[in-house]
């Protein structure tokens, strides 16, 4: 391949590949790129990839061939590619499926047919310990209660192994989804959710069953979830990420499946069910006493003869739960995301111990079909109005630092302008600090949801913002997962957790469920200028500009457009 200049990729023998934003081509070699590459930084013109064993391993798990790939990047290369990472991808994927889990006579084996890779990955030390001897050539016998552990330790030697050792059945429960919900609504699966379940179940075959869906907030993971159910057929727990999603869950189901809500229990900090289709929090059972302590609840995973596990938001999954599933590598195991960034960097642990992802959906395609908003990004930069604050900021150590800018009482005027921008529109003021928010809240005469608000007057104000009776709603962080707010069309970020991009995803998808009429949402980022904030609203924008966002950056001077 000669050089093109009408290409938007330099790729680097590095592994590294470069995207240029001005190319007429930059839409698609960047949807290309998403399958098989993860996105490093993205200023404004120069978007940086990497292609890293776990990015080729997930293309791998999606069916997608080393051919593929590299025919993708030589389509949009402006450069021949480096020889070195066309090797790299075939070696890499390769890998993926090179060893197997099987089951058979009540047994798990590691079998390869490249006995000399048996052999090699039975010496890893850290493999070592689960292997119960050779049976033959080709297969070595393992601990059974050990299927998650030896296949963490695999992926960590760089061979994920492709668990072909099925699932227990578990309890029958039949489930069926509605054609009319009981709000009476004509109700059914969207396309690419009715393909998101059949990429997970896969004909009841043990090629599916366990593995990770990634789409956008409002894109329905919910429903996904109630088609999972109604394939497997059997009693099934849910994890969530608060109570708040807990009861929402609880409604969607009864909503829209024929199960009888007697059926339908809640495992939480006031309510302990155990019944066919059970939902808890990941905060009650990562429960303890103290430090030295049990987790209290984790007998909840095996109350019951499940026959699917569901995990909400599978990005956030805590080690203990991490630990927890090591040993539940039996039952179906579906995670539901809108991100598997983790910002522990723990995504070989959701690869290896829930599962590959089975399907993704970019979100702008998503927005251009109408399924979720579209959504106009905005960063809004402000100074240090007070020269004492400028001082106090110059003096500070890093993580006070970042306080002082995120808290910076200039924000209000902005705060100001946008809602008399957006009057009428039913708008999410987010923050990190308490005492931000507080302020805010009293200024706004808004009322305010924090930890510290009870459960039941959270559910009061969650209604009334969606019924309209409160047109401005002040939320913390425990808003930012798995709380449904149709109505919201503004978001105006305050204040973040540093850099975290998780959290950036999940504020916008706040506002990205489909609205009627003009179907539009906006969503506000205010950061201090010249300070650790700015830097850190970088990182946070990572992952959204990898989908196709990009944030129009405003000063304080002229009223945001």
């Amino acid at each position: 391949m000669s050089y093109d200049p009408n290409n938007p990729l330099i790729v680097q023998s590095d592994r590294t590949v470069l995207l240029e934003t001005a190319n007429e081509k930059f839409e698609a070699a960047r949807d290309a790129l998403s399958i098989f590459a993860e996105l490093v930084k993205s200023p404004e013109h120069i978007h940086t990839y990497r292609v890293s064993p776990l990015s080729l391993w997930n293309a791998a798990a999606l069916g997608y061939e080393p051919e593929h790939i590299k025919g993708k990047l030589a389509e949009y290369s402006k450069y021949p590619l480096p020889s070195n990472l066309l090797a790299d991808i075939d070696d890499f994927m390769s890998r993926y499926g090179r060893l197997k889990l099987v089951g058979e006579d009540d047994e798990l084996f590691l079998e390869s047919e490249d006995d000399a890779l048996l052999e090699e990955i039975s010496r890893q030390r850290t493999v070592k310990p689960y292997l119960l001897g050779r049976v033959s050539p080709t297969r070595f016998r393992v601990v059974k209660d050990q299927r998650g552990v030896i296949k963490h330790a695999l992926i960590r030697v760089g061979y994920p192994v492709e668990d072909l050792a099925g699932y227990v059945e578990g309890e029958p429960l039949e489930v069926a989804l509605r054609e009319t919900t009981v709000g009476g609504k004509a109700f059914g699966l969207r396309d690419y959710q009715r393909e998101a379940v059949g990429a997970f179940w896969a004909g009841g075959t043990v090629k599916g069953g366990s593995g990770a869906i990634v789409l956008p907030c409002g894109a329905g993971k919910t429903i996904v979830a109630l088609g999972a159910m109604a394939a497997v057929q059997a009693q099934t727990l849910i994890l969530t990420t608060n109570i708040t999603a807990l009861r929402q869950w609880r409604d969607e189901i009864i909503d829209k499946t024929d199960i009888d809500p007697e059926l339908v229990g809640e495992y939480s900090g006031e309510v302990k069910e155990i019944k066919p289709i059970t939902i808890t929090t990941y905060q009650l059972l990562t429960y303890r006493r103290n430090k030295n302590s049990d987790f209290v609840h984790f007998e909840v995973f095996n109350q019951a003869n499940w026959g699917l596990i569901v995990y909400d938001e599978v990005h956030l999954l805590p080690a203990p739960v991490f630990r927890a599933v090591a040993n539940l590598q039996s039952r179906r195991r579906l995670g539901l995301t809108a991100t598997l960034v983790r910002e522990d960097g723990k995504e070989e642990e959701v690869f290896s111990l829930i599962g590959p992802k089975k399907y993704d959906v970019p979100w702008r395609v998503l927005e251009k079909k109408g399924f979720i908003a579209t959504a106009e990004c905005a960063e809004v930069r402000v100074e240090f109005e007070d020269d004492d604050l400028r001082m106090a900021y110059a003096l500070a150590e890093q993580r006070q630092k970042y306080k002082i800018a995120a808290t910076n009482p200039a924000k209000l005027k902005v705060l100001d302008t946008l809602l008399e921008k957006h009057r009428g529109e039913q708008t999410l003021i987010i923050g990190q600090y308490l005492d931000q928010l507080d302020q805010i809240s009293e200024r706004l005469d808004a009322p305010i949801i924090t930890g510290r608000t009870p459960q039941p007057q959270r559910e009061v104000l969650y209604e009334q913002f969606r019924k309209g009776e409160v047109p401005v709603l002040v939320v913390s962080k425990v808003a930012n997962f798995a709380v449904d707010l149709p109505d919201a069309s503004v978001a105006i970020q305050v204040s973040g957790t540093f850099g975290s991009r998780q959290e950036e995803a999940q504020r916008l998808g706040r506002v990205l469920r489909p609205k009627e009429g003009n179907n539009e949402a906006h969503f506000y980022s205010v950061v201090t200028r010249d300070t650790t904030e700015q830097e850190y609203a970088n990182k946070r924008q990572l992952f959204l500009t990898e989908q196709g966002y990009r944030y129009t950056i405003e000063t304080v001077g002229s009223a945001p457009e």
